[in-house]
């Protein structure tokens, strides 16, 4: 297990497996909300359980307020909870707290009843908000579960269980809900209040490994009062922002990862709209994302592997060299084996990109500040896919053609490219270590 240096920081002797490997489990942990109740049953059941008898546009405009408002909460406190996480040690205890009220709160959707919309409402968006709180944290002790020089190939570890974690819950869930008589359920209802509940255990179970085995770095002073930590997290949060020009390869990364994940996101929220509007249908559409997710979860790994022998960024250059042809691909599909096939190349450096994404910029961070910059990151990836999208529909709507809109993302792509390319690793690296 790695040791600690004085403090926040670490020597970069190699962490035991069970340290590695109890990390990772935590994206293995949470992806199962991401994949169960975010993305797959709560918007269906929503509509049709908790607002049955609501207009589809006013149940749509409710989801998308509690989405947008645990949202706008994570942007606000990631900064501050990173800040005051590295000043006390306090980051494995604020993950917990964070995934704590992600699981009590998934817990709850099993008690609530139909028709009470309101209360499914701030469950969800309390649920929410505990999965990207909690994220704020992981992420920023990937500094601590792996030396630097393994920084690539742990964080796809991660990306990858979280792809097959994630996607093994929810192919089971699928079966409850699909036939819930094999689980001794008395309707699709019942199989998916149940569903909700084995999300709740599953975070719960498989964050334990993180919390007692992942090492934390010495906090920068004493813990002290509550009102003084905060007060100090405060004043080092002033502090890194004035000093923009000593992290400069950071920010700089921060704006092309802001731009290029973007176009990651737009193609992911986009990619059955956009294929509904050239004539798709819904079960090939749907059949397709299941592709990519299975497709993920040994990408993620390989592209962990060459991070690790050519390096992070010429990983990420690669990937998006796959999303550019991708968009082109895309502009002149026609067949829906095609569209398959698109599936593939996405899941191919989807998990790729994130992974490397989060471990180049480990490397740029100065170890002290890990919970602090990580906490701008996750900010930046809740502000991710808002330019994509606007983009898409504006230049649809202006060209008349969806096959112009998606050409669109291109310019996202190259800008987070051309400033990518300006980022100085090495540079990076050294502020970071002289911080």
């Amino acid at each position: 297990m790695g040791s600690v240096a004085g403090p926040g920081r670490r020597t970069d002797d190699p962490p035991a497996a069970r340290t590695t490997w109890s990390w990772a489990l935590y994206d293995w942990a949470n992806s199962a909300f991401a994949t169960t109740v975010m993305a797959g049953f709560f918007p269906v059941f929503f509509k049709t359980y908790w607002s049955d008898g609501v207009a589809a546009t006013e149940s749509t405009w409710r989801l998308g307020m509690a989405n947008g408002l645990a949202s706008l909460l994570v942007v606000v406190l990631s900064p501050l909870l990173g800040a005051l996480a590295d000043r006390g040690g306090l980051k494995k205890q604020l993950l917990f707290l964070f995934a704590f009220l992600g699981v009590l709160t998934t817990t709850a959707l099993y008690l609530v009843g139909q028709g009470a919309w309101q209360l499914a409402l701030l469950c969800y968006g309390l649920g929410v908000l505990g999965f990207s709180g909690g994220n704020v944290f992981y992420d920023a002790l990937l500094l601590d579960a792996a030396p630097r020089r393994r920084l690539d190939r742990v964080s796809a570890l991660g990306y990858a269980l979280g792809y097959l974690g994630g996607g093994l819950l929810f192919a089971v869930n699928v079966a409850m809900v699909t036939q819930p008589q094999w689980f001794g359920l008395a309707d699709p209802a019942a199989a998916v209040r149940t569903a909700f509940l084995t999300v709740a255990v599953w975070w719960a179970v498989f964050t334990v490994p993180l919390l007692l085995f992942v090492p934390e770095s010495q906090p920068l002073a004493d813990r002290g009062a509550a009102g003084g930590m905060m007060r100090g997290a405060l004043r080092e949060l002033a502090d890194t922002l004035g000093r923009v020009r000593q992290f400069r390869q950071a920010w700089l990364f921060l704006l092309a990862y802001w731009l290029y994940i973007d176009g990651v996101d737009t193609i992911v929220r986009m990619a059955v709209d956009y294929g509904l509007a050239i004539g798709f249908s819904a079960a090939d559409l749907l059949s397709a994302l299941l592709l990519t997710q299975v497709v993920g979860f040994p990408a993620a790994l390989l592209f962990g592997y060459i991070g690790e022998r050519q390096g992070p960024k010429r990983g990420i250059w690669i990937a998006l060299l796959v999303y550019v042809l991708v968009v082109f691909w895309a502009a002149r599909l026609q067949q829906a084996w095609e569209f398959y096939a698109l599936a593939v190349m996405i899941g191919l450096v989807q998990g790729g990109i994130q992974s490397l994404s989060r471990s180049l910029y480990a490397r740029l961070v100065p170890p002290d500040r890990a919970g602090e910059f990580f906490g701008f990151y996750n900010m930046l990836g809740k502000f991710a896919a808002v330019l994509g999208p606007l983009l898409v529909g504006w230049v649809a709507a202006l060209s008349g053609d969806s096959r112009a809109g998606i050409l669109s993302v291109l310019v996202l792509f190259v800008a987070g490219a051309v400033l990518l390319a300006r980022v100085d690793v090495a540079a990076g690296e050294r502020a970071a270590a002289a911080a």
